[in-house]
């Protein structure tokens, strides 16, 4: 039996995706990326051949994407996170999707056709607004860990408008919205709106809308705010944070077999 290895190296968790020759998956594992991504990766790859029960020398073939893809040393190639998490997506949706993945410092917005073919994508890399980043400033501004603002947010009864989508103004307007009395569970709802209505801004959607990546998975609130947005159910593959992976590990079968 051959073995197929994805892993998605991102500024804040490295993921890693082992697939057997069926397209099943074996094994996942989930890292802080830290600041030695080669270290982290080796980390990760030692973790799933242990949990799978398989060998460094039945892996036929690896591929790496992400942020820090370019930082590891073991695999065959490397591909893009734009690829990797629309395959990734297609894999569980086979129709025409809008697939939006929020993460740590980028957010994008990917269309496919009915055949899983890219379409177009849009990719935020400018500014923290719209993505974890943005969050995790909010957490720290409010004095509360980041895993605490989904089930804050569900539990607001009066939304705080938030101004400004700049993560350092929204920081500043946070302040003022604590000094007013404002409630936390209001304030963390609003930013989770902002958040939102930056994707919003970035693109249209274009057939069914899947949701991706570990900001989404760990704050599913935010999936519920992008139905209000675009009027539609957002949809989520079985583990979102590892789609990514998920997606490169698929190329790496796909390019064995076609003999890459």
């Amino acid at each position: 039996m051959h073995y197929f290895c994805g892993i998605d190296i991102g500024a804040s968790a490295a993921k890693l995706v082992l697939l057997d020759e069926n397209q099943q998956v074996v094994a996942r594992t989930i890292h802080h990326s830290g600041v030695d991504y080669a270290q982290t990766a080796d980390h990760c790859l030692a973790d799933a051949l242990s949990a799978a029960g398989v060998t460094r020398q039945q892996i036929a073939a690896s591929l790496s994407t992400g942020y820090g893809r370019d930082n590891v040393p073991w695999v065959g190639g490397k591909i893009t996170e734009i690829a990797c998490h629309g395959k990734g997506a297609f894999f569980h949706f086979r129709r025409a999707i809008t697939v939006i993945d929020i993460g740590a410092q980028d957010s994008k917005v990917i269309h496919l056709d009915n055949r899983g073919r890219r379409t177009s994508f849009k990719m935020n890399r400018k500014c923290a607004a719209g993505t974890g980043a943005f969050l995790e400033e909010i957490a720290l501004r409010l004095n509360r860990p980041v895993a605490e603002l989904n089930d804050l947010a569900e539990r607001s009864t009066r939304e705080v408008s938030l101004g400004s989508f700049c993560t350092v103004f929204a920081a500043t307007e946070i302040l003022a919205k604590i000094r007013a009395g404002e409630q936390v569970e209001d304030i963390v709802k609003g930013a989770f709106r902002s958040v939102v209505k930056r994707i919003v801004e970035m693109d249209t959607l274009v057939g069914d809308l899947v949701m991706t990546g570990g900001v989404a998975a760990h704050n599913r609130y935010l999936a519920t705010l992008a139905e209000e947005a675009f009027g539609t159910h957002a949809h989520m593959p079985p583990d979102p944070q590892h789609v990514g992976a998920f997606g490169a590990a698929l190329f790496a079968l796909e390019r064995h077999e076609q003999g890459e």
